[in-house]
C-alpha cells in the first residue's frame, strides 16, 4: 500500500506543473519532460487531473509536445507551490478592488470591524465583508457589498434604517439583525423586535428568533425558526455548524484563513457539525478531516485541499 507521504509528493507534483502550464507555453523540453512526469506512472495521470477538476480545468491532457500547453481557463498564476498561492490572493485582491472602491467600511481575512454610524446605530463587519451606505436626505440605507454583518440599529421612526444585499432589502426602526450573502443565498436573522425583508417582488416580516433567506431567482422565503446566538457566534469568535454541508463549512473558514481551501467535489456535500474557533481554521479543518476519514494535501498552510 502506497505511503502517505508517496501520496502528497504526487500532488504536490501534480500541483506545480498545473502552475507551471498555466503561466504560459512549455518550451519543447518542458513539454518532454511534463509527458514523461505522466508516463511514468498512471497515478500521475489521475492527480494531474484531480488538480485540473479543483481549478474547474477539465480539458484534455496534451498527447504530444508539437504545440503549446495552455490550461483552458486562466488563473493567472506564477511560480509554483506557495508563489501560485500568492499570485492567486494578488488576482483575488483586483477581482474585489470594485468593491472596495465602493465601500465605506470594509474588513480584510481573519478581521472583524465595529463601527459607529452618525445615527447612533453600530455595525459588526464579519471578516472578509464590505459594507456602503447613504445618509443623505433625510434617508438611512446601506449596502452589505460582501461578506456578513451585524446591526444595532438606533430607533428613529421618521427615517426606516434600510439594508440592501444581494438584490433584496432589510428595512428596521429599532431593532438588531445579522445578514449574510453567500453565493447562492442571503440570510436574514433578527435578534430583536422585527424586520421586513424583500426580495424578487416578496417580502415577509421576521420576529426576533426567526431567520429568513433569499437567493438569485429564490424569493424570500416564510421565517423558521433560528438561533440567533449560533447565527451571531463568529462576534464571539467562534463558529457553529450543524449538520452543515463541508462546502459550506468550508467557505466559511476560508474567510479567516489566510491562504487558499479547496475541497473535491465528490464530498462536498457531507454534513458537518462543531464549533471551531475563527481563529485556529487549519485547526478546525484538521478536525473535519479527522472526523470525516477524509485525505488533506497542504501545501504549507496557504494552500489546503480535502479529498475523499
Amino acid at each position: 500500500m502506497e505511503d502517505e507521504e508517496s501520496r502528497k509528493n504526487r500532488m504536490k507534483e501534480a500541483i506545480e506543473w498545473w502552475v507551471r502550464l498555466d503561466a504560459g507555453a512549455l518550451s519543447y523540453g518542458e513539454h518532454l519532460a511534463f509527458q514523461a512526469w505522466l508516463a511514468k506512472d498512471s497515478t500521475h495521470v489521475a492527480a494531474f487531473e484531480e488538480v485540473c477538476h479543483f481549478w474547474g480545468d477539465l480539458g484534455r491532457l496534451p498527447a504530444s509536445p508539437s504545440g503549446p500547453v495552455v490550461p483552458a481557463r486562466r488563473v493567472w498564476f506564477f511560480g509554483a507551490g506557495t508563489a501560485a498561492a500568492a499570485a492567486l490572493m494578488l488576482f483575488l485582491a483586483f477581482d474585489d478592488l470594485s468593491l472596495l472602491w465602493r465601500a465605506d467600511f470594509a474588513t480584510g481575512t481573519a478581521q472583524t470591524k465595529t463601527v459607529t454610524l452618525e445615527d447612533g446605530s453600530r455595525v459588526e463587519l464579519n471578516a472578509d465583508s464590505a459594507l456602503a451606505r447613504d445618509f443623505s436626505g433625510g434617508r438611512r440605507r446601506l449596502f452589505l457589498l460582501k461578506g456578513e454583518a451585524w446591526f444595532e440599529v438606533a430607533a428613529d421612526p421618521s427615517r426606516p434604517f434600510t439594508v440592501e444585499a444581494a438584490g433584496g432589502a432589510t428595512t428596521a426602526l429599532g431593532t438588531s439583525f445579522d445578514i449574510a450573502t453567500q453565493k447562492a443565498r442571503t440570510e436574514v436573522t433578527v435578534l430583536e423586535h422585527s424586520v421586513q425583508v424583500s426580495a424578487e417582488g416578496e417580502k415577509c416580516s421576521v420576529e426576533a428568533g426567526q431567520q429568513t433567506a433569499y437567493g438569485p431567482g429564490i424569493s424570500v422565503l416564510a421565517p423558521y425558526a433560528a438561533d440567533p446566538r449560533r447565527a451571531t457566534a463568529w462576534r464571539r469568535g467562534k463558529l457553529i455548524f450543524d449538520e452543515k454541508p463541508l462546502g459550506d463549512v468550508v467557505a466559511a473558514l476560508g474567510h479567516y484563513h489566510h491562504g487558499f481551501l479547496f475541497v473535491s467535489p465528490s464530498i462536498r456535500d457531507l454534513h458537518v457539525s462543531g464549533v471551531f474557533s475563527t481563529s485556529k481554521p487549519v485547526e478546525a479543518l484538521r478536525a473535519i478531516e479527522l472526523s470525516l476519514g477524509l485525505r488533506a494535501l497542504h501545501l504549507g498552510d496557504y494552500l489546503i485541499v480535502l479529498r475523499g
